[in-house]
């Protein structure tokens, strides 16, 4: 009722409701419902960031386990209903000798990236998700970062974490890198990247899967880092109307300000294109660059 207190400042009730062309009733029903919607948007919020805080290995419970204790006052079928709407149930695990098979159709594949040396663009790529809360709904951001010059290759914006979100992003990494065969693409083990779908998509272009280990979210610290400077320098600094809004600005800060003229204190205060001409520059076309792999180890499946 705050908002109607500020407004009855300096007018009244009756004199709003004239201008408005509104009943008294249909005013005071506005206000009323305002704190269940905020309330509604604070637990989604809250869901959101414990469930992407454990790599969606949370289930309903634990997640309801950690309202409880944050002081919100929920039951677990609330909690599970909204994160069925918002597709942030886990599925269940089982082990297998080589690989973790989740159901019948993804696998989990061996941490590559860290044992490799990046020393050229499109030798690895790091992929991620996060949340972004906007008034009245969630959108999810995925990205593609060159671990080589931490330049954003590929991004995509979505209602939802149906596949098609990181597939966007992916999509748009490869158009706009044509990357040669041997690239590696490291992600965390969520489902989105586990799935059959986007697994095919990478082999199909030559590009070889690697996961971080579990509880190693450091292995895909570039990324989270670049997640971190987007939501700070861009996101909070404004009052977006909705995901249009948001993806223009979005692709504002990344496409013009952020590749192009941001420094990095990892680059040697360059930016993210800056430092790829040079290092083009150094060693001749960087297009031909390849991983070098250990002595018969196969990669490809």
């Amino acid at each position: 009722m705050q908002s109607e207190t500020s407004l009855q400042g300096s007018l009244s009730v009756e004199r709003m409701c004239q201008l408005g062309q509104v009943s008294r009733a249909g005013f005071y029903r506005y206000f009323q419902a305002r704190a269940p919607i905020e309330e509604s948007m604070t637990i989604r919020s809250a869901i959101q960031e414990i469930a992407l805080q454990h790599r969606l290995r949370y289930g309903y419970r634990r997640i309801t386990v950690e309202l409880r204790q944050r002081g919100m006052n929920v039951n677990h079928k609330r909690v599970a209903r909204m994160m069925r709407n918002d597709n942030l149930l886990t599925i269940r695990r089982r082990e297998l000798p080589w690989a973790t098979d989740w159901g019948d159709e993804v696998e989990i594949y061996l941490n590559l990236a860290s044992r490799l040396k990046v020393g050229g663009p499109n030798q690895v790529w790091l992929a991620d998700i996060t949340y972004i809360r906007l008034k009245t709904e969630f959108v999810y951001l995925a990205v593609v970062i060159d671990a080589f010059s931490r330049k954003v290759v590929g991004w995509a914006l979505d209602r939802t974490l149906q596949a098609r979100l990181p597939h966007g992003a992916l999509r748009q990494a490869i158009s706009n890198r044509q990357p040669p065969p041997g690239l590696v693409h490291h992600s965390d083990r969520g489902v989105q990247y586990a799935c059959e779908a986007y697994i095919q998509m990478l082999w199909e272009h030559r590009i070889i899967p690697s996961m971080s280990r579990p509880a190693h979210p450091h292995d895909n610290a570039s990324c989270e880092s670049f997640l971190k400077t987007l939501k700070r320098e861009e996101i909070y600094a404004n009052d977006y109307r909705d995901m249009e809004d948001l993806a223009a600005g979005i692709e504002e800060f990344i496409e013009r300000y952020y590749n192009r003229s941001r420094l990095h204190s990892a680059l040697g205060y360059r930016s993210p294109e800056e430092f790829e001409k040079q290092a083009e520059t150094e060693s001749g076309d960087n297009r031909q660059m390849r991983i070098v792999w250990p002595a018969n180890e196969t990669v490809y499946p």
